[in-house]
């Protein structure tokens, strides 16, 4: 299965037919008795096309391509007329070849309407089914545009894992999201109905990561008058734009290049610092990883020291920084600091231990 949430699981029957190395893309959409009827149809319709175009062949004495012809038009009943006098035992012949021919047409179109009309059922009642996923979430984030940029976050945020649902307008990109197993809105991320189906009223950020910056700051607009709590991240091309997504109600604004040029210019004046960095953000290490976890009221963390908490002695993790709820930052506490309800600690470890530390904080 792709990389991503299982949030379209795909079931299959216990009848035992499904063998990759064997199923067309048809016995994956519709039901066995479905695709043996037009199998046994075409199946049949060759024989008939073979048997008539031999039995003119042999009765009339016709050419290949007249008894063939001949043929079509019988079993097509589109009335042209004979190629040549049919003689008695010729039209005995294709008075047999019509009565046959009329119910396999029949039998073969029967199916072919069948496919069609619960392929559309099935494609209206699997986007109700997703729509009703979607209206149930809590607290998720929504991703607006799922470019380069938006394509990136939602394979950290599938890995995490942490519920999200994409805005994208594209039914090229849509049809990917699906192969990801994503939850989507196909649609103008810029309208408020939109954003609506996409559970706004209950999301817990939003993303604006959309190409143009005109566009990410009327989604912030839009965004922020539908849920005056939601947080708002928005992706700016330049400073100018980083300021008026501001104003407009963005929480937190950043833009690729210039995080890009500092990297760069990191890496050449302390390519050290950049080296542990990456290791402590990549989420692939297994040596050291970095991360923040909050305390909340109830809990066996809150309302105690660091040195009583254990998690230097007994985790092995390093506290980097104590974020109180008011927003003070404290670097580097002491052993003495006091861990209190609503604090926000980053801390960075190996993965095993920081699991660790997040089942303590949940208890």
């Amino acid at each position: 299965m792709p990389e991503g949430l299982d949030q379209f699981p795909v079931e299959f029957s216990d009848a035992g037919w499904y063998n990759p190395a064997q199923t067309t893309i048809l016995d994956l959409l519709y039901p066995m008795d479905v695709i043996r009827q037009l199998k046994f149809g075409f199946s049949f319709l060759i024989m008939v096309l073979v048997g008539g175009t031999l039995g003119y062949s042999l009765i009339e004495g016709w050419r290949f391509l007249d008894a063939l012809y001949m043929t079509v038009i019988t079993i097509t009943t589109v009335g042209y007329g004979e190629v040549a006098p049919l003689s008695p035992g010729g039209i005995t012949f294709t008075m047999i070849l019509i009565l046959t021919s009329v119910g396999m047409v029949a039998f073969v179109v029967a199916g072919l309407a069948r496919i069609m009309v619960e392929g559309e059922v099935r494609r209206i009642l699997g986007r109700r089914k997703l729509e009703k996923k979607i209206g149930s979430l809590k607290d998720h984030v929504i991703i607006c545009g799922y470019g380069r940029i938006g394509s990136y976050i939602c394979r950290e945020l599938a890995a995490k894992p942490l519920p999200f649902v994409v805005v994208e307008q594209s039914p090229e990109i849509t049809q990917r999201l699906e192969e990801n197993n994503y939850y989507y809105v196909n649609g103008d991320a810029r309208d408020d109905d939109t954003l609506r189906r996409a559970g706004i009223a209950s999301a817990k950020c939003l993303v604006a990561a959309v190409a143009s910056d005109a566009d990410n700051l009327y989604i912030t607009l839009t965004a922020r008058d539908l849920n005056p709590n939601l947080d708002i991240l928005s992706r700016a091309t330049d400073e100018q734009a980083q300021k008026k997504l501001l104003t407009a109600g963005a929480n937190r604004v950043v833009s690729p290049y210039l995080i890009g040029a500092h990297r760069m210019a990191m890496a050449l004046l302390r390519p050290t610092v950049v080296d542990f960095m990456e290791i402590a953000m990549h989420r692939g290490s297994i040596e050291l990883q970095l991360e923040e976890i909050k305390v909340h009221h109830v809990g066996r963390l809150s309302s105690t020291t660091l040195r009583e908490s254990g998690i230097r002695s007994d985790l092995d993790l390093i506290v980097v920084a104590i974020k109180k709820e008011s927003g003070k930052m404290i670097y580097n506490p002491s052993s003495e600091t006091q861990i209190e309800p609503g604090d926000t600690l980053i801390i960075m470890g190996e993965r095993k231990n920081l699991d660790q530390l997040e089942k303590l904080v949940a208890i």
